[in-house]
């Protein structure tokens, strides 16, 4: 992690936390203009983030191109970094309306100042969907995670879940059970690389609104990913497709507790609206 000081032309914020000890870094690169995909990822690989965005221009002075690369790849849509890179803005631009154009589709961002001056980054998601796993999957799941399939929690049902990346949602019965992470790392990843995850999103259910969640994220060359908004959009459209949850409602998220970096994420369901919004705190990360 180090290293991302002396990568030049990269910012480094965290997202999902006001301390920039908490949450997910992220790296952010504003002016990615002259870069090719190779160059993007090599930038990736050489911060080490689970995600590294790069804006490709803006459009009107709020509105933006955005790719997103892991240490090993380019994914779709990446929530963390989103936000991140939307603080970053905030703070160079002021609060309000923003528009990122990624592979996965458009996704508004508002940026609003809190009471004490800090700011608050709000995405909302390209519309969601969910679908069924097979059991076969499921089961190999289980099985690179040593998890017993009786560890899982039934009233919240293996699906994968899109919010602009696709996730298994697994739900863990027991707060120990999640916190119990020690994976084979090369099992789930090529199971992921065949279902085309992005991650696991690993659930336990603490209260009818309040979660918390954990992420392996062997795809993108890291263990697990400490605060993750594609998985959190993606987990809020599950909740509702399954009546778990009221159509309208917010939810708290807690990741990160298990890894020493503590992140809260808001998602915020509204009804009529297929679309999930994802919100938390940033901060930069000093050199």
């Amino acid at each position: 992690m180090t290293r991302a000081s002396h990568t030049p032309g990269v910012l480094r914020y965290t997202a999902f936390s006001g301390d920039p000890a908490g949450g997910n870094p992220a790296g952010v690169v504003l002016d990615a203009s002259g870069l090719g995909e190779e160059e993007m990822l090599a930038i990736a690989a050489e911060l080490g983030y689970s995600e590294t965005a790069f804006l490709t221009g803006p459009t009107d002075g709020r509105t933006f191109g955005v790719r997103y690369f892991s240490p090993k790849a380019e994914v779709p849509f990446c929530g963390h970094a989103t936000i991140a890179t939307s603080i970053a803005l905030g703070e160079r631009v002021g609060p309000g309306e923003l528009v990122f154009e990624t592979s996965a589709g458009t996704v508004p961002v508002t940026v609003s100042e809190e009471e004490d001056g800090s700011l608050w980054a709000t995405l909302t998601s390209v519309e969601p969907h969910v679908e069924a796993v097979d059991a076969a999957d499921v089961t190999e799941a289980l099985a690179a995670l040593d998890w017993p399939a009786a560890d899982l929690d039934p009233a919240l049902p293996p699906r994968i879940a899109f919010g602009g990346a696709r996730h298994l949602v697994l739900a863990a019965a027991t707060r120990e059970r999640l916190a119990d992470l020690d994976y084979d790392f090369a099992r789930l990843e090529a199971l992921m690389h065949r279902l085309e995850l992005t991650t696991v999103q690993l659930v336990w259910r603490a209260s009818e609104t309040v979660f918390h969640v954990r992420d392996p994220f062997p795809v993108g060359g890291v263990v697990e990913d400490p605060a993750t908004g594609a998985a959190a959009a993606a987990f809020g459209a599950y909740l509702r497709e399954l009546g778990l949850v009221p159509e309208a409602t917010v939810l708290t998220l807690h990741q990160g507790e298990d890894m020493g970096r503590p992140g809260t994420l808001t998602v915020e369901l509204r009804a009529g609206d297929p679309r999930v919004r994802v919100g938390g705190a940033g901060a930069r990360i000093p050199d």
